[in-house]
C-alpha cells in the first residue's frame, strides 16, 4: 500500500534548522545538499512503508500512535503519524536530540 507522505510547517522548520547549521555554521553546502537529498529519498521510502514501521517504544508517544524512520544515509530521523492513507510527519530530529522530550 502507498501512502501520502505530508511534511508539517514544524517539520519543515525542522529541516530547515538542520540545513542552514550546515550552510551558515558549518559552511559546508555539500553537507546541506547531501540531507537534502536524502530527506527526499527518505520520504520516498516513507510512502512506500509508513504502515510497516512499528510503533514508538516510549509509551506516550506510542498511545499517540507515532512511528519514527530514520533517514537513508544519516543520523536524522522523522516522526511521524498515520491517518488513513497518508503519513503525518510532524517532526525531524537529528538522533542526539532529546525527541520525546519535546513531544511529551
Amino acid at each position: 500500500m502507498d501512502y501520502k507522505a505530508v511534511i508539517t510547517s514544524d517539520a519543515e522548520e525542522d529541516l530547515d534548522k538542520f540545513i542552514s547549521y550546515l550552510l551558515f555554521e558549518k559552511r559546508n553546502p555539500q553537507a546541506a545538499a547531501n540531507v537534502l537529498n536524502d530527506f527526499e529519498e527518505t520520504k520516498l521510502s516513507l510512502s512506500r512503508s509508513a504502515g510497516s514501521l512499528k510503533l514508538c517504544d516510549n509509551p506516550r508517544l506510542q498511545a499517540l500512535g507515532y512511528r519514527k524512520i530514520h533517514f537513508l544515509s544519516h543520523r536524522y530521523f522523522m516522526l511521524y503519524r498515520l491517518n488513513g492513507n497518508t503519513a503525518i510527519v510532524d517532526n525531524i530530529f537529528h538522533e542526539l536530540q532529546d525527541y520525546e522530550n519535546k513531544i511529551i
